[in-house]
């Protein structure tokens, strides 16, 4: 089985986002070709209230699908559909945003660590003025597998016949959060012609082994873009390592874009700025 090599990495940057808060952004806003369908991927871990607690306050979305992934701390979220309440360590909330939807996104704690996840999703043609929806999983619902001493929490896809929560997504999204002891060895098939990508958090290793068992070498806070091939092979370091794999069907579309508003034209980008203007999401 054809190993994906690592076609590129790159180095979380510091950013500020929403009203002040203080992450990393492994990548978004610039050319997002290479990441189909895929368009941004922020790690917001901080431990100083100051910089994280000015939150995300109301925003609208279209066209796209948010994934929240909180490891520690709480986000308390509420929306102009009515719903409500608190993201908390190991729950997951994908919000596909749809024709339309406002809502928000605030740190709950006066204090201690804040740390977690944000993707953004695109949404093909034929499904950006669906109805907005939200799937909101708690941990006890994110089944875990293990592989050889690795941990693999399943958050959306299939890993060896287990599937996981999230259901119903047009991209075929795969979705892991995976831990893997010192020395240890993971591998799992992505389906050819999906994008695919690890970003690991904890940790270093090599991933994209080769016919010798050599990788390429992703430390904390590193995006390896894959190439494509029929599976993911990688090898921790001497403290193990945690990363995420993120895959999907690419969309292969034009993408217009202004600020959290994702249409195929600028005549969609214009027509979803009035519509917001009017109060109409």
């Amino acid at each position: 089985m054809s190993i994906r090599p690592v076609q590129k990495l790159i180095k979380a940057k510091p950013t500020l986002e929403g009203a002040g808060v203080h992450l990393r952004r492994a990548f978004g806003f610039g050319s997002t070709t290479e990441f189909d369908p895929f368009l941004l991927l922020d790690d917001f871990r901080n431990d100083i209230p100051a910089d994280y607690l000015a939150g995300f306050p109301w925003h609208p979305h279209r066209g796209i699908e948010t994934i929240t992934y909180v490891l520690a701390g709480n986000v308390e979220h509420g929306d102009s559909m009515g719903n409500q309440g608190t993201i908390g360590p190991g729950e997951v909330q994908w919000m596909t945003a749809g024709r339309g939807i406002i809502h928000s996104e605030m740190p709950k704690q006066q204090d201690g660590l804040m740390w977690g996840f944000q993707l953004w999703v695109n949404l093909p043609a034929a499904h950006k003025m669906d109805p907005p929806r939200y799937q909101d999983i708690p941990p006890g619902e994110i089944p875990e597998r293990t592989q050889d001493g690795a941990r693999i929490r399943v958050i959306a896809g299939e890993s060896d016949g287990v599937p996981g929560p999230v259901r119903g997504i047009v991209t075929s999204p795969l979705y892991l959060d995976v831990s893997v002891p010192a020395r240890g060895r993971f591998t799992h098939p992505i389906p050819a012609g999906h994008s695919a990508m690890v970003y690991v958090f904890e940790g270093e290793g090599e991933v994209g082994l080769d016919e010798s068992g050599k990788g390429r070498l992703v430390q904390t806070g590193r995006l390896a873009i894959l190439d494509d091939g029929a599976q993911l092979a990688a090898l921790a370091g001497e403290n193990g390592m945690r990363f995420l794999v993120i895959a999907a069907r690419p969309l292969g579309e034009p993408v217009a874009r202004y600020g959290p508003f994702v249409m195929n034209t600028r005549e969609e980008i214009m027509q979803a700025m009035a519509d917001f203007q009017a109060g109409n999401f």
